[in-house]
This record gives structure tokens, sequence and C-alpha cells, in this order.
């Protein structure tokens, strides 16, 4: 059985992120990132060598599947949408339905879910969809997540900041 969770690195600092992943119980983070890099000193954690030397320290395994990701045509679509409701990308709450339906198309229409959850269990059996927005709904990986969710027996798990106060 395969459990998985969700993750975004906005609003985690490094040793929040790394606990929030242990807390859980995650062997293996799949970066869904295309590009794997975050802008910003506070998310240089989250760059690619930086993120894979720590998580292999922690005996976190990691994988990266940029076919789940966003085009770079496709991210324009939200850039488009944030820019016109004049919103920050990092202050995002939501997704576009054009970049919805969009993603659905590009990414999940052709994907095994079962054939995904078989290749992901491979990597343990908790394991956690990276990307970079703070909130589930404002990403890819809510809709991934979602689409994945019928071939489960739970439901997703997504691993937030904590609110300190």
């Amino acid at each position: 059985m395969i459990e998985i969770v969700t993750i975004g690195v906005y609003g985690f600092d490094a040793d929040h992120f790394f606990q929030a992943l242990q807390a859980a119980g995650v062997e293996a983070v799949c970066d869904i990132r295309r590009r794997r890099g975050v802008r910003g000193a506070a998310y240089a954690f989250a760059n690619s060598r930086r993120l894979q030397d720590r998580l292999a320290a922690l005996n976190i395994r990691y994988l990266h599947r940029p076919d789940l990701a966003p085009s770079h045509a496709l991210r324009h679509v939200q850039d488009a949408a944030d820019a016109a409701g004049r919103v920050a990308k990092r202050q995002r709450t939501v997704l576009a339905p054009a970049f919805i339906a969009q993603y659905e198309q590009e990414c999940l229409a052709g994907l095994d879910s079962a054939q995904l959850l078989a290749d992901l269990s491979a990597y343990g059996h908790v394991i956690a969809l990276l990307c970079v927005e703070q909130a589930p709904q404002a990403c890819h990986r809510s809709l991934l997540a979602a689409h994945l969710t019928a071939a489960l027996s739970s439901p997703v798990r997504h691993l937030r900041v904590k609110d300190e106060g």
C-alpha cells in the first residue's frame, strides 16, 4: 500500500520543511517541478543539489518526474491569470480554470495512475509530491494528487506550514 502526501516549499524554513517530511514518515520525495530551483536565500534548501543532499542524509529517497510538471507554455497561462488578478505567485491561493483544464489535458489525460503508483512504490510506502506553492490548491500537485486519489484506497494528505500563533 502506498500513501501520497504533498508539500510545497514556500512558507517553510529548512528545518521545518525536513521535520514535516520526517514527521509524516516520508520515505521518498517525488519532485514534480520542471525547474528544480527556487529564488531567494530562504529557499536555497529546496534547490536540487542541496535538497538531494539533505534528503540523502535523512535516508529519504529522491526522484524527479518532470513529465508531471506543467510545460513552460502552460506556466505562462497561470502567470497571465496571476497578473490579471494582480496576485503574486507566492500569494496565489487558487489555480486559474484555464491552467487546470490544460494541465489535465497535457499531463493527466494520458497518465496511467496505477502504473505511476507502482513506479513510486519502488521508492517506499510514503511518497511526497514536491513543488513550491504553499497552498496545495494553488499548485499543480493538488491536481495530480486528486487524480491519484481515485487509484488509492486512502486520501492524499497535504503537509502544510503550521500556524505560529
